[in-house]
């Protein structure tokens, strides 16, 4: 039986490391920056990259080499959004009239749009990328930021 891929260590270490197994001292440690937005995302996608990247990276949960992964994020979610405004606007079926050989109509067949399986798998890919970066309420839930500790008595005197 295969066993859960692991969490990297940042993310064990903002979850409070909730195992207490000890943590792999030899993970690579990228840059902690995010390159920037890449060029050839859907204009939607670009949105959510302005939009989610410097909260990522403040946390340490987007850093240079997984610009690959939170690009898949960004444009799922523009796909997922262009599908959903076409359902929105179309339905989710389409009817098809069905024709015997002299051209009149015999049945109606009901299909669903593309667009349908499209958001599906969209929100599929979505919801897996979202997990891997601490997007969705449970995988949120789990992160434990530390809280910051004043120690200077001058600033002790300010609070």
């Amino acid at each position: 039986m295969a066993s859960p891929k692991p969490k990297p260590t940042k993310l064990k270490i903002l979850e409070g490391n909730p195992g207490k197994r000890p943590l792999n001292e030899n993970e690579p440690i990228p840059q902690s920056i995010a390159s920037e937005c890449p060029d050839w995302l859907l204009a939607e996608a670009k949105k959510e990259w302005k939009r989610l990247a410097p909260e990522l990276e403040k946390l340490g949960l987007l850093t240079s080499i997984d610009r690959a992964a939170f690009a898949g994020y960004c444009q799922s979610y523009a796909k997922w959004k262009k599908a959903e405004k076409f359902l929105k606007k179309h339905g989710m079926t389409i009817k098809i009239p069905q024709k015997d050989e002299y051209g009149n109509v015999v049945s109606i067949q009901v299909k669903k749009f593309p667009e349908v399986s499209i958001a599906n798998e969209c929100l599929k890919q979505i919801r897996s990328f979202a997990s891997e970066f601490g997007l969705t309420p449970s995988s949120r839930g789990r992160i434990y930021l530390p809280t910051e500790i004043i120690d200077d008595e001058f600033e002790k005197l300010l609070d």
